[in-house]
């Protein structure tokens, strides 16, 4: 701005400027009036600094008990990011005034609950700088948190340096080295306390701590080492911590492999110490193990001390249900968690759809899967793999397009479901357009086992040519599965040159599996080469195996009742064979032809000539017509895949006596009605 003095009126006018600096003139032109020659030039008025807003006060130290409290408050009330928002005001207001013991505790636990290094290592500092008092319950503190947070070498510095440790200290320490993935550090570290104490004294919460470290690693060893340490010291006996301590075991040896151990812990606890969750992991260990009876016979014995079930019983329990197909004990514990108002997760509602497909219920399965409050791929999985088990391939797929619909992606299993669905309903178009739109997703890359479902789809329709051309056109060695595939549509439209390339190629790859023998042998039976069904029997011979017995049961009234072949055991044998005889007497009637030259499942080779009347299967049906309402179907399980005999036996059965027949076999389910199964006769 540059400022002139205006000669006539000697007033001052600005002027803009954008290249020169503003600056004054001196200078004013001489004056015409005597009045005017005294006058001192005037200045221009000086310029206000632009007004700004107060500066925020800075919280004092006044303000730190207020602040103290709000981050106590927060802390208890879960509001973690809140809290340590105080502590940053906190730290503006004394940097280096201690916070009371309270407060520290409660931005430990905030830090830890929110697993964030930068708060965890800013508390500790504050901590340190403001030269805060600490015991061992903070130090302690202190440790978890960095624990908590994965800093690990922070942990090992302020363990190391901790002028006093207890038991607590070790327990902390070590389960955070479990927690990170260092199970073997851990029990280095309980090697080290206890070599400290003298051997002969150790807090049982380290102990528990370094069981789980056992089981973690899986280190049998240890474990057994641990359990002396524990019995030594007689801890098993000491109330709650006797109780952890046992239940720890139990864990330890269930997932170590030695269910037997873990049993012998069980019964070694006094009554009061089983609560549920102790039953629970019992059971949870048969079950893992496979030990389905053992588990159901615990489950009874549960029920007899008067220990209520929870949702996790009931979730683990289903399996076994399933396994043993009592589907009658299944309905009975679910009654009972809806009569304690107990609702099921979603790993124990997907248990259940899969128990109520595993048994037929397809309605029921419905039912649970669409009252579900939550699903995840599981559920779905399950729910179409039931429909396609049961031949119902038209709704398994309109479940998979409504999947899809929601935006859920498919994986390996779904597409194995929905395949396996086509497959048994012989749905050819819609498979392959499946199997075409899992191979265009790079992550959802086809693998031998959808091959296999594929090449049994081909297989059922007779397109053995496309079945064959699967096998030769993968990018991978074909596996067992993909030639039992081929094996399974060959023997169906008797084609031996394929059956007899796939039968060799099973046994070349599994020597020792009896069912490959048995096919083999069908194979040469029916198509009268009697030689080479010797020379298959001599081969079972000189390998020591042979074909074992097949079992069928049926549940009557809450009851399992099992038959094998010719069975004579059953109280109720008159009555059986009786009705069977009466009813093989009706079948022939109905246009009934027996099937010959087939190998039976139940029957030794050197057996055939007997008559297969009896089969296990069939004395199971006529139990299950003498006992049980004429309305009821019947649901009859078997070990072995169904012979084609039986089939025949059965679809006549149902129209003679006018029942739904249910059979689940090695292969499949199979709903026989008014003279047809769902399967198509392909099984």
């Amino acid at each position: 701005m540059e400022l002139q003095l205006a000669p006539p009126l000697g007033t001052l006018r600005l002027i803009s400027s954008t290249h020169h600096r503003p600056k004054v003139s001196a200078t004013a032109a001489p004056s015409t009036s005597s009045s005017s020659s005294s006058a001192e030039p005037l200045k221009p008025r000086p310029r206000l600094p632009p007004q700004r807003s107060a500066p925020r006060p800075r919280p004092g130290p006044a303000r730190l008990p207020a602040l103290c409290a709000a981050i106590e408050r927060h802390a208890a009330a879960g509001r973690h990011a809140e809290a340590l928002d105080a502590f940053r005001l906190a730290r503006a207001a004394g940097p280096f005034t201690p916070l009371p013991p309270t407060t520290y505790h409660a931005l430990i636990s905030a830090a830890a609950a929110l697993r964030e290094p930068g708060a965890a290592a800013a508390v500790a500092w504050h901590m340190e700088s403001s030269g805060a008092e600490t015991d061992v319950f903070t130090h302690n503190c202190v440790l978890g948190m960095y624990l908590s947070c994965g800093m690990l070498g922070e942990a090992r510095r302020v363990f190391e340096g901790m002028p006093e440790r207890n038991g607590v200290t070790w327990g902390i320490m070590m389960g955070g080295l479990v927690d990170r993935g260092r199970p073997r550090a851990a029990l280095a570290l309980f090697r080290e306390m206890w070599a400290e104490a003298g051997g002969g004294e150790a807090q049982p919460r380290a102990v528990v701590v370094a069981i789980r470290a056992a089981t973690v690693s899986g280190s049998l060893r240890a474990g057994r080492q641990l359990h002396s340490c524990v019995v030594k010291m007689g801890l098993c006996d000491d109330g709650e911590s006797g109780r952890y301590l046992s239940c720890a075991l139990l864990d330890m040896y269930s997932k170590c492999g030695r269910v037997d151990l873990a049993r012998r812990v069980f019964d070694a606890m006094m009554p009061y110490q089983r609560t549920i969750v102790v039953w629970n992991s019992m059971l949870a260990g048969y079950v893992l193990h496979g030990c389905s009876e053992e588990a159901l016979e615990l489950y009874h014995e549960m029920r007899r001390s008067g220990v209520a079930m929870d949702q996790f019983t009931f979730s683990t329990m289903l399996g076994v249900f399933a396994r043993l197909g009592l589907l009658e004990h299944a309905k009975q514990a679910h009654a009972g968690l809806i009569q304690r108002g107990l609702p099921l997760d979603i790993v124990g509602n997907t248990a259940l759809v899969d128990l109520y497909c595993k048994w037929g219920r397809m309605e029921d399965a419905r039912n649970v899967f669409e009252r579900m409050p939550k699903r995840n791929l599981i559920s779905w999985n399950a729910l179409i793999a039931g429909y396609g088990y049961h031949g119902m391939g038209d709704k398994a797929i309109e479940v998979f397009e409504r999947l899809i619909a929601e935006g859920i992606a498919p994986n390996h299993v779904t597409f194995l479901a929905v395949l396996n669905a086509c497959r048994f309903s012989g749905l050819v178009d819609k498979g392959k357009r499946i199997f075409q739109l899992m191979a265009q997703n790079p992550k959802t890359k086809p693998r031998a086992m959808h091959y296999a479902c594929v090449i049994e789809l081909f297989g059922r329709e007779g397109l053995l040519d496309e079945a064959y051309s699967m096998i030769r056109r993968a990018l991978f060695t074909p596996t067992a599965n993909m030639w039992g595939a081929l094996l399974t549509a060959s023997r169906v439209h008797k084609n031996m040159h394929l059956a007899k390339l796939a039968a060799e190629q099973l046994l070349a790859m599994e020597s020792e599996k009896i069912n490959n023998y048995a096919v083999l042998l069908n194979l040469y039976i029916s198509s009268g080469r009697q030689d080479d069904a010797c020379k298959v029997v001599e081969t079972l011979k000189k390998k020591g195996l042979c074909i074992s017995n097949a079992c069928s049961w049926v549940t009557v009234k809450k009851k399992d009742h099992r038959f094998f072949f010719k069975d004579s055991l059953h109280p109720q044998c008159a009555d059986i064979y009786r009705k069977l005889d009466t009813l093989m007497k009706e079948v022939k009637e109905a246009g009934y032809v027996a099937e010959e030259n087939e190998l039976l499942p139940d029957v030794h080779p050197d057996e055939q000539n007997i008559s297969r009347a009896y089969h296990s299967e069939r004395l199971a049906i006529a139990f299950g017509l003498i006992s049980t309402s004429p309305c009821a179907p019947l649901r009859i399980t078997q070990s072995h895949r169904l012979c084609l005999d039986c089939h025949k036996i059965i679809k006549f059965l149902t129209k003679v006596a006018k029942r739904e027949i249910v059979v689940r076999d090695g292969s499949r389910f199979h709903h026989f009605k008014l003279g047809i199964c769902s399967c198509g006769d392909y099984w």
